[in-house]
């Protein structure tokens, strides 16, 4: 028998995919970043279909610092944890993080930090823990004596 030849495998189109990390209290986001049209998902829904306009604002914030690269990148963004707002700082972050490594732009870096630092830098305040003499973290039982 005549052995068949074997055709060769095409080439896969090669785009670069990196991803961020941001977080932000209990949040945690991870942002894939490729060249695009300028898309933008935060768990498979695009950014404009957020109903809270505030929350939309604060996410598309670095998009508006670097317009020159958000019109050329898919960003895909997973986020999960915490609350609605810690969210949202945790995909701006990551977001913002996404722009300048794909970019590799030290002005667009300086640019975003003289903005806002915690846009690049995570914000390391966390929740005090609850002692055990109170109801919450600082306040203590009130003593009645009478």
């Amino acid at each position: 028998m005549v052995a068949a030849k074997k055709k060769p495998a095409k080439a896969k189109k090669k785009d670069v995919i990196s991803v961020f990390r941001g977080k932000r209290k209990e949040s945690i986001a991870r942002a894939s970043i490729r060249k695009g049209k300028g898309v933008i998902r935060i768990n498979s829904v695009r950014l404009d279909a957020i109903d809270n306009k505030y929350v939309r604002q604060m996410i598309a914030e670095p998009l508006t610092l670097a317009p020159e690269v958000a019109t050329q990148v898919d960003i895909a963004v997973n986020v999960f944890g915490g609350g609605q707002m810690g969210q949202a700082q945790a995909c701006r972050t990551a977001i913002a993080r996404a722009l300048v490594g794909f970019s590799g732009d030290e002005a667009l870096k300086r640019r975003i930090i003289g903005h806002d630092k915690f846009m690049i830098a995570e914000d390391s305040r966390r929740v005090e823990p609850k002692k055990y003499k109170g109801p919450k973290a600082r306040a203590r039982f009130q003593k009645s004596y009478r």
